[in-house]
C-alpha cells in the first residue's frame, strides 16, 4: 500500500545534466568507469544537489536496443577518504529518490555523511527519469464511488474504474510496461553502480526500497557493500498477500489514532471511551456517504485522508482537528482542507500510482477472476474495516493487467556482508513479521526494532538511538549481535507520541522525511 502525497513537505524540482552509458559489458574488470555530467541544481534546503542523467536499456536483455534516461541526484563526499556511493531509495514502487539524497546527506552526522556520494535517482518512469508513466489523468478525482461494495452497482462502478485504468495502461504505454518493475530496476540501479565507477554499492532503502535492496543483493551479492533496509517489506508475500496483511496493520493504527483522541477529550470533545470515538468515526463516514463534504470528500477520500496517519502519527494532530471540526461544529471546511493536505493527488501522485500499479502488477501473479478479491477482502474486512476495500480498489487494476507476471525473486542469501535492519513493531505499511522474515532470509543481518513505534521510515526522523546504529554501521560496518533477546539484535523505545496542536512536541526531521518517502509501500 502506497502513501498518496508527499505531506507537509513536498520534493523539491531539480534539474538533470546528461550522459549516454557505455553497455554495460564495456564496465568489467579493467575498463575504464564512464563519468556521469554533473551539474548544480541545489534548492534552497539542500543546496550541494548535484543532478545528471544516465541513459540505460529498456530492456536489459538487449542492452544496445531502445534506451531509456534515469534522473540522478548527488551530493558529494567532503572527507579526504570516501566510502563511495551511497544510493538511496525511498520506496512505493513510484517515489521519486532525487530530494531523498539531499536530506539523507543534511540529516546524517556530518561526520559520515562526508564519506559518501550520496546518489539519489528516479527509478524508470518515475518523476524526471523518460520515459515517465502517467496511464490516465483524473483517475482519483474526487468523489469517487464509495469503496465499500455494498450492493452490485457500487461493486460494479468500482470495477469498471479499475478496469479502465488498467486499459488506459495498456493503451498509452504498452511498449514499457513489460519493463517496469523490481528486476529492472535492480539492473538498473548496477549499471548505476557501474556509472559511478564503484566496484560494489552501498544503499539506504526505505519500504518497498528494502525489497528492491534483497533483490539486488540476490542478483549481485558480489557487489554488496553496506546495506541498510529501513520499515521492511515481507519478500514472502508480494503482492497480493502483502496488501491484505496491510489492511490489518492499518486497522490497528487507526484504532491507536482514534484511542489518541480519546485521551485528549479536552482537546477534541470527541469522548473518553476510544470505542465511542471509533463509533463517531465511522457515523462521519456514513454521513460522508450521503452528502460529501464540500462536494469532494466523500467516504472513500476520507480514508485516503487518515491513512497517511498510520504512516506518521505526527499528522495525528491535523487530522484530529479536522475530525472534531466536523462532527462538533458541523464544519466540512476542515475535512477539505485536510484532504487537500493529506491525500489529494497532483500530477507527481498520478506518476507514482502509475509506476506503482506497473510494478506490483508485473513482480507477481494477482487473482484475475474478481470472486477471490471479493471473498479474500470481505473476510478481511469483517476484521479490518478502516481500509481494506480502499486498499483493494487501488490495487484492483492487477486484475486486469495488460502484461503477464513474474515470477517473485527468492531474495534468501547466505553470501552477503552484514545487512542492516530496523523495523517498528506497529508498523502499518510494511507490518513487523516483514522485518523478522528478512532478517532470517538474508543470513548475517542485523534486526533493530523500534519498540511500540508504529510509524514506517524510523531512521533519521529524531530517534537517536536508531540513528546511532546506524551511524556506527555506515561509519565503519559496526552492527549489534543478538544482545537483545529474541529475534532483535538491538531494541530502541519508541518516541513520545504526539501532543495536540499548540502544545510542541516531535522533531520536524520525522515530517520531512515522511513527505518524502513513496507512496503506499
Amino acid at each position: 500500500m502506497k502513501k498518496r502525497a508527499a505531506v507537509l513537505c513536498g520534493a523539491a524540482a531539480v534539474l538533470a545534466g546528461s550522459f549516454t552509458a557505455v553497455p554495460a559489458e564495456a564496465t568489467g574488470p579493467g575498463a575504464a568507469a564512464p563519468e556521469l555530467a554533473w551539474k548544480k541544481c541545489g534548492t534552497s534546503d539542500y543546496p550541494r544537489l548535484q543532478c545528471a542523467s544516465l541513459d540505460v536499456p529498456l530492456d536489459h536483455a538487449n542492452p544496445q536496443g531502445r534506451q531509456i534516461t534515469l534522473a540522478l541526484t548527488r551530493v558529494p563526499h567532503t572527507a579526504q577518504e570516501s566510502q563511495g556511493p551511497l544510493l538511496v531509495n525511498p520506496g512505493g514502487p513510484g517515489g521519486s529518490g532525487r530530494t531523498l539524497a539531499g536530506f539523507v546527506a543534511a540529516s546524517l552526522p556530518r561526520s559520515v555523511a562526508s564519506q559518501y556520494d550520496v546518489i539519489g535517482f528516479d527509478p524508470r518512469g518515475v518523476g524526471k527519469s523518460k520515459p515517465a508513466l502517467n496511464c490516465l489523468s483524473g483517475h482519483f478525482n474526487a468523489p469517487r464511488p464509495d469503496s465499500l461494495p455494498a450492493d452490485t452497482a457500487t461493486e460494479d462502478a468500482n470495477l469498471a474504474r479499475a478496469k479502465a485504468f488498467a486499459d488506459a495502461c495498456a493503451e498509452k504505454h504498452a511498449d514499457v510496461l513489460p519493463y517496469i518493475n523490481t528486476t529492472a530496476v535492480v539492473e538498473d540501479m548496477d549499471l548505476i553502480r557501474q556509472a559511478l565507477g564503484a566496484e560494489r554499492l552501498n544503499y539506504f532503502g526505505y519500504s518497498y526500497g528494502t525489497y528492491l535492496g534483497a533483490v539486488y543483493g540476490k542478483l549481485h551479492p558480489d557487489r554488496v557493500r553496506r546495506f541498510v533496509l529501513d520499515s521492511v517489506v515481507d519478500p514472502t508475500g508480494v503482492w497480493y498477500e502483502a496488501n491484505l496483511a496491510q489492511d490489518l496493520a492499518f486497522n490497528d493504527r487507526h484504532r491507536a489514532f482514534l484511542a489518541w483522541v480519546a485521551r485528549h477529550d479536552s482537546a477534541y470533545g470527541l469522548g473518553t471511551d476510544p470505542a465511542e470515538v471509533e463509533s463517531r468515526w465511522y457515523a462521519m463516514r456514513a454521513a460522508l456517504v450521503r452528502e460529501p463534504a464540500g462536494e469532494k470528500v466523500g467516504p472513500a477520500e476520507l480514508e485516503d485522508t487518515f491513512m497517511p496517519g498510520g504512516y506518521y502519527d505526527g499528522y495525528w494532530p491535523y487530522l484530529a482537528e479536522a475530525f472534531a471540526a466536523y462532527v462538533n461544529d458541523k464544519d466540512p471546511v476542515a475535512l477539505v482542507e485536510a484532504y487537500d493536505t493529506f491525500a489529494a493527488l497532483d500530477a507527481s501522485g498520478e506518476n507514482g500510482y502509475s509506476v506503482y500499479t506497473a510494478v506490483q502488477c508485473r513482480d507477481a501473479s494477482w487473482p484475475r477472476g474478481w470472486p477471490a478479491w471479493r471473498a479474500d477482502n470481505w473476510a478481511v474486512y469483517d476484521k479490518a474495516p478502516f481500509m481494506t476495500w480502499n486498499n483493494a480498489w487501488y490495487n484492483a487494476p492487477c486484475a486486469f493487467w495488460p502484461v503477464p507476471p513474474m515470477r517473485p525473486e527468492d531474495v534468501a542469501n547466505s553470501g552477503l556482508p552484514p545487512v542492516l535492519l530496523f523495523q517498528a513493531t506497529d508498523d502499518a505499511a510494511t507490518p513487523y513479521r516483514g522485518g523478522a522474515m528478512m532478517h532470517t532470509l538474508l543470513r548475517g543481518s542485523s534486526l533493530v526494532v523500534e519498540d511500540g513505534g508504529g510509524n514506517h521510515g524510523v531512521t533519521l526522523s529524531g530517534n537517536s538511538c536508531l540513528d546511532k546504529h546506524l551511524a556506527a554501521y555506515l561509519a565503519d560496518g559496526t552492527v549489534p549481535r543478538g544482545d537483545a533477546g529474541g529475534e532483535a539484535d538491538a531494541v530502541c523505545a519508541a518516541q513520545p507520541e504526539p501532543k495536540p496542536l499548540g502544545a510542541k512536541s516531535g522533531s520536524s526531521r520525522g515530517s520531512t522525511l515522511h513527505g518524502l518517502l513513496g507512496f503506499r509501500g
